[in-house]
Protein backbone atom coordinates (compact mmCIF):
# COMPACT_ATOMS: atom_id res chain seq x y z
CA UNK A 1 0.00 0.00 0.00
CA UNK A 2 1.44 3.38 -1.02
CA UNK A 3 1.42 6.33 1.37
CA UNK A 4 -1.33 8.01 -0.68
CA UNK A 5 -3.49 4.91 -0.35
CA UNK A 6 -2.69 4.73 3.36
CA UNK A 7 -3.72 8.36 3.95
CA UNK A 8 -6.91 7.85 1.96
CA UNK A 9 -7.76 4.70 3.94
CA UNK A 10 -7.28 6.45 7.29
CA UNK A 11 -8.88 9.76 6.33
CA UNK A 12 -12.28 9.19 7.95
CA UNK A 13 -10.73 8.23 11.30
CA UNK A 14 -8.37 11.21 11.44
CA UNK A 15 -8.77 14.25 13.68
CA UNK A 16 -10.06 17.35 11.81
CA UNK A 17 -6.62 18.97 11.48
CA UNK A 18 -5.00 15.76 10.20
CA UNK A 19 -7.93 15.09 7.88
CA UNK A 20 -7.54 18.52 6.27
CA UNK A 21 -3.82 18.01 5.71
CA UNK A 22 -4.36 14.47 4.44
CA UNK A 23 -7.11 15.51 2.03
CA UNK A 24 -4.92 18.24 0.58
CA UNK A 25 -2.09 15.75 -0.03
CA UNK A 26 -4.43 13.25 -1.71
CA UNK A 27 -5.97 15.95 -3.90
CA UNK A 28 -2.72 17.78 -4.69
CA UNK A 29 0.27 15.40 -4.39
CA UNK A 30 2.32 17.18 -7.06
CA UNK A 31 1.78 20.55 -5.41
CA UNK A 32 2.61 19.08 -1.99
CA UNK A 33 6.01 17.95 -3.30
CA UNK A 34 6.88 21.59 -4.06
CA UNK A 35 5.83 22.90 -0.65
CA UNK A 36 7.82 23.21 2.56
CA UNK A 37 6.12 22.19 5.80
CA UNK A 38 5.44 25.87 6.52
CA UNK A 39 3.94 26.42 3.06
CA UNK A 40 1.72 23.34 3.39
CA UNK A 41 0.53 24.66 6.74
CA UNK A 42 -0.52 27.91 5.06
CA UNK A 43 -2.30 26.05 2.24
CA UNK A 44 -4.28 23.91 4.71
CA UNK A 45 -4.88 26.61 7.32
CA UNK A 46 -3.02 24.61 9.97
CA UNK A 47 0.20 25.15 11.92
CA UNK A 48 3.63 23.94 10.82
CA UNK A 49 3.83 21.76 13.92
CA UNK A 50 0.55 20.11 12.86
CA UNK A 51 2.13 19.19 9.51
CA UNK A 52 5.18 17.70 11.23
CA UNK A 53 3.02 15.77 13.72
CA UNK A 54 0.87 14.51 10.85
CA UNK A 55 4.03 13.09 9.22
CA UNK A 56 5.10 11.45 12.47
CA UNK A 57 1.70 9.86 13.03
CA UNK A 58 2.15 8.14 9.68
CA UNK A 59 5.44 6.66 10.89
CA UNK A 60 7.94 9.13 9.46
CA UNK A 61 10.67 11.03 11.31
CA UNK A 62 9.57 14.30 9.74
CA UNK A 63 7.96 16.08 6.83
CA UNK A 64 10.84 15.43 4.41
CA UNK A 65 10.47 11.67 4.79
CA UNK A 66 6.75 12.00 4.10
CA UNK A 67 7.53 13.95 0.92
CA UNK A 68 9.90 11.23 -0.24
CA UNK A 69 7.20 8.61 0.36
CA UNK A 70 4.69 10.66 -1.66
CA UNK A 71 7.29 11.02 -4.44
CA UNK A 72 7.75 7.26 -4.58
CA UNK A 73 3.99 6.73 -4.61
CA UNK A 74 3.59 9.15 -7.51
CA UNK A 75 6.38 7.39 -9.39
CA UNK A 76 4.64 4.05 -8.99
CA UNK A 77 1.41 5.50 -10.33
CA UNK A 78 3.04 6.99 -13.42
CA UNK A 79 1.76 5.51 -16.68
CA UNK A 80 3.41 5.71 -20.04
CA UNK A 81 2.03 8.15 -22.64
CA UNK A 82 -0.47 6.76 -25.13
CA UNK A 83 1.23 4.55 -27.66
CA UNK A 84 4.38 4.01 -25.60
CA UNK A 85 5.15 0.57 -24.15
CA UNK A 86 6.47 0.59 -20.59
CA UNK A 87 7.78 -2.43 -18.76
CA UNK A 88 10.65 -4.81 -18.09
CA UNK A 89 12.77 -5.52 -21.14
CA UNK A 90 12.70 -9.24 -21.92
CA UNK A 91 15.19 -11.33 -23.91
CA UNK A 92 12.58 -12.13 -26.53
CA UNK A 93 11.48 -8.53 -27.11
CA UNK A 94 11.76 -7.19 -30.64
CA UNK A 95 14.00 -4.25 -31.53
CA UNK A 96 11.05 -1.85 -31.60
CA UNK A 97 9.63 -3.06 -28.26
CA UNK A 98 13.04 -2.70 -26.57
CA UNK A 99 13.39 0.79 -27.99
CA UNK A 100 9.97 1.84 -26.75
CA UNK A 101 10.48 0.35 -23.28
CA UNK A 102 13.90 1.94 -22.95
CA UNK A 103 12.60 5.37 -23.93
CA UNK A 104 9.72 4.97 -21.48
CA UNK A 105 12.11 4.08 -18.64
CA UNK A 106 14.41 6.99 -19.42
CA UNK A 107 11.49 9.41 -19.59
CA UNK A 108 10.17 8.18 -16.25
CA UNK A 109 13.52 8.54 -14.49
CA UNK A 110 14.05 12.08 -15.76
CA UNK A 111 10.47 13.16 -15.05
CA UNK A 112 10.49 11.86 -11.49
CA UNK A 113 13.99 13.19 -10.74
CA UNK A 114 12.79 16.69 -11.53
CA UNK A 115 9.63 16.13 -9.47
CA UNK A 116 11.33 14.93 -6.27
CA UNK A 117 13.69 17.91 -5.94
CA UNK A 118 12.16 21.13 -4.70
CA UNK A 119 13.27 24.54 -5.88
CA UNK A 120 14.50 25.58 -2.43
CA UNK A 121 17.02 22.73 -2.12
CA UNK A 122 18.20 23.29 -5.69
CA UNK A 123 18.67 26.98 -4.87
CA UNK A 124 20.72 26.18 -1.75
CA UNK A 125 22.94 23.80 -3.73
CA UNK A 126 23.47 26.44 -6.42
CA UNK A 127 24.50 29.07 -3.88
CA UNK A 128 26.98 26.67 -2.28
CA UNK A 129 28.48 25.80 -5.68
CA UNK A 130 28.74 29.48 -6.62
CA UNK A 131 30.64 30.38 -3.45
CA UNK A 132 32.90 27.31 -3.32
CA UNK A 133 36.66 27.83 -3.39
CA UNK A 134 37.04 24.36 -4.87
CA UNK A 135 34.55 21.73 -5.97
CA UNK A 136 35.63 18.09 -5.68
CA UNK A 137 33.67 15.46 -7.61
CA UNK A 138 33.26 11.97 -6.15
CA UNK A 139 31.68 8.91 -7.77
CA UNK A 140 32.57 5.44 -9.03
CA UNK A 141 31.38 3.42 -12.00
CA UNK A 142 28.64 5.12 -14.01
CA UNK A 143 28.48 7.89 -11.38
CA UNK A 144 32.12 8.69 -12.14
CA UNK A 145 31.20 9.30 -15.78
CA UNK A 146 28.50 11.75 -14.73
CA UNK A 147 30.93 13.40 -12.29
CA UNK A 148 33.42 13.89 -15.13
CA UNK A 149 30.76 15.39 -17.38
CA UNK A 150 29.63 17.83 -14.67
CA UNK A 151 33.22 18.73 -13.79
CA UNK A 152 33.91 19.57 -17.43
CA UNK A 153 30.84 21.79 -17.58
CA UNK A 154 31.78 23.61 -14.37
CA UNK A 155 35.32 24.17 -15.65
CA UNK A 156 33.79 25.94 -18.66
CA UNK A 157 32.34 28.45 -16.18
CA UNK A 158 35.73 29.10 -14.63
CA UNK A 159 35.15 26.97 -11.53
CA UNK A 160 38.03 25.30 -9.71
CA UNK A 161 37.02 21.65 -10.00
CA UNK A 162 38.84 18.47 -8.96
CA UNK A 163 37.94 15.14 -10.54
CA UNK A 164 39.68 11.85 -11.12
CA UNK A 165 38.17 8.48 -12.01
CA UNK A 166 40.52 6.72 -9.55
CA UNK A 167 38.85 6.55 -6.13
CA UNK A 168 42.26 6.59 -4.42
CA UNK A 169 43.01 9.95 -6.06
CA UNK A 170 39.54 11.15 -5.08
CA UNK A 171 40.30 10.24 -1.47
CA UNK A 172 43.65 12.06 -1.63
CA UNK A 173 41.92 15.15 -3.06
CA UNK A 174 39.28 15.01 -0.33
CA UNK A 175 42.03 15.13 2.30
CA UNK A 176 42.98 18.62 1.05
CA UNK A 177 39.48 20.09 1.34
CA UNK A 178 38.51 22.73 3.87
CA UNK A 179 35.50 24.75 5.08
CA UNK A 180 35.37 26.84 1.88
CA UNK A 181 35.27 23.78 -0.36
CA UNK A 182 32.49 21.49 -1.60
CA UNK A 183 32.36 17.76 -2.19
CA UNK A 184 29.79 16.85 -4.86
CA UNK A 185 29.18 13.12 -4.38
CA UNK A 186 27.12 10.94 -6.72
CA UNK A 187 25.86 7.48 -5.79
CA UNK A 188 22.38 6.23 -6.59
CA UNK A 189 22.50 3.49 -3.95
CA UNK A 190 24.20 5.76 -1.43
CA UNK A 191 26.20 2.85 -0.04
CA UNK A 192 29.16 2.77 -2.45
CA UNK A 193 31.99 2.28 0.03
CA UNK A 194 34.49 4.44 -1.90
CA UNK A 195 32.14 7.41 -2.30
CA UNK A 196 30.93 7.09 1.28
CA UNK A 197 34.46 7.12 2.73
CA UNK A 198 35.39 10.12 0.56
CA UNK A 199 32.27 11.98 1.75
CA UNK A 200 33.04 11.15 5.38
CA UNK A 201 36.60 12.47 5.02
CA UNK A 202 35.41 15.65 3.30
CA UNK A 203 32.90 16.20 6.09
CA UNK A 204 35.61 15.70 8.72
CA UNK A 205 37.70 18.31 6.93
CA UNK A 206 34.85 20.80 7.23
CA UNK A 207 33.83 20.82 3.56
CA UNK A 208 30.17 21.04 2.58
CA UNK A 209 28.93 17.73 1.18
CA UNK A 210 26.28 17.76 -1.55
CA UNK A 211 24.95 14.26 -2.24
CA UNK A 212 23.10 13.20 -5.38
CA UNK A 213 21.52 9.90 -4.42
CA UNK A 214 18.38 7.76 -4.48
CA UNK A 215 15.17 8.46 -2.59
CA UNK A 216 15.63 5.90 0.14
CA UNK A 217 17.52 6.74 3.32
CA UNK A 218 21.13 5.62 2.89
CA UNK A 219 24.61 6.15 4.43
CA UNK A 220 25.65 8.85 1.95
CA UNK A 221 22.50 10.91 2.49
CA UNK A 222 23.15 10.83 6.24
CA UNK A 223 26.67 12.24 5.79
CA UNK A 224 25.59 15.00 3.39
CA UNK A 225 24.75 18.59 4.29
CA UNK A 226 22.61 18.98 1.18
CA UNK A 227 20.71 16.12 -0.45
CA UNK A 228 19.48 16.10 -4.04
CA UNK A 229 17.59 13.06 -5.25
CA UNK A 230 17.45 10.95 -8.38
CA UNK A 231 14.85 8.42 -9.44
CA UNK A 232 15.92 5.34 -11.40
CA UNK A 233 13.35 3.02 -12.96
CA UNK A 234 15.33 -0.03 -11.86
CA UNK A 235 12.57 -2.59 -12.26
CA UNK A 236 11.94 -1.81 -15.91
CA UNK A 237 15.38 -2.22 -17.49
CA UNK A 238 18.05 -4.85 -17.04
CA UNK A 239 20.84 -2.44 -16.13
CA UNK A 240 19.87 -0.03 -13.36
CA UNK A 241 22.87 2.16 -14.15
CA UNK A 242 21.20 3.18 -17.42
CA UNK A 243 18.34 5.11 -15.86
CA UNK A 244 20.33 6.06 -12.75
CA UNK A 245 22.88 7.70 -15.04
CA UNK A 246 20.15 9.48 -17.01
CA UNK A 247 18.63 10.78 -13.78
CA UNK A 248 22.00 12.06 -12.56
CA UNK A 249 22.71 13.73 -15.91
CA UNK A 250 19.30 15.40 -15.88
CA UNK A 251 19.95 16.85 -12.43
CA UNK A 252 23.52 17.99 -13.13
CA UNK A 253 22.48 19.52 -16.46
CA UNK A 254 19.74 21.43 -14.63
CA UNK A 255 22.29 22.73 -12.11
CA UNK A 256 24.64 23.74 -14.94
CA UNK A 257 21.96 25.67 -16.80
CA UNK A 258 20.84 27.44 -13.62
CA UNK A 259 24.47 28.34 -12.84
CA UNK A 260 24.82 29.87 -16.31
CA UNK A 261 21.63 31.83 -15.74
CA UNK A 262 22.98 33.30 -12.49
CA UNK A 263 26.52 34.09 -13.71
CA UNK A 264 26.82 37.33 -15.67
CA UNK A 265 30.06 36.36 -17.43
CA UNK A 266 29.12 32.72 -18.06
CA UNK A 267 28.71 33.10 -21.81
CA UNK A 268 32.11 34.79 -22.06
CA UNK A 269 33.74 31.86 -20.27
CA UNK A 270 31.95 29.34 -22.50
CA UNK A 271 32.89 31.28 -25.64
CA UNK A 272 36.55 31.40 -24.60
CA UNK A 273 36.46 27.65 -23.99
CA UNK A 274 35.00 26.98 -27.42
CA UNK A 275 37.58 29.21 -29.09
CA UNK A 276 40.41 27.43 -27.27
CA UNK A 277 39.14 23.97 -28.24
CA UNK A 278 38.54 25.01 -31.86
CA UNK A 279 42.30 25.19 -32.39
CA UNK A 280 42.51 21.45 -31.77
CA UNK A 281 39.70 20.82 -34.24
CA UNK A 282 41.33 22.80 -37.08
CA UNK A 283 42.30 20.80 -40.13
CA UNK A 284 46.00 20.12 -40.52
CA UNK A 285 47.53 21.47 -43.79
Amino acid sequence: MSILQKINAQLDSMAPADRQIGQFIIDNPDQMLRLSSAALAVETGRSQSSVVKFSQKLGYAGYMELKLAVSEAKAQEWTAPAGMIHGTIEIGDSYLVILQKLIGSKQLSMQQTVAVNNEKDIGIALEILRKARRIHMAGVGASSLVARDFAYKLMKLGRNVLHDSDSHVQMANASTLGPDDVLFALSYSGDSIETLRIAELASQRGATVIAVTGLKDNPLSRVANIRLYTFADEERVRSSSITARDAQLTLTDLLFILLIQGQSDAHEYIHNSEVAVSVLKAEHP
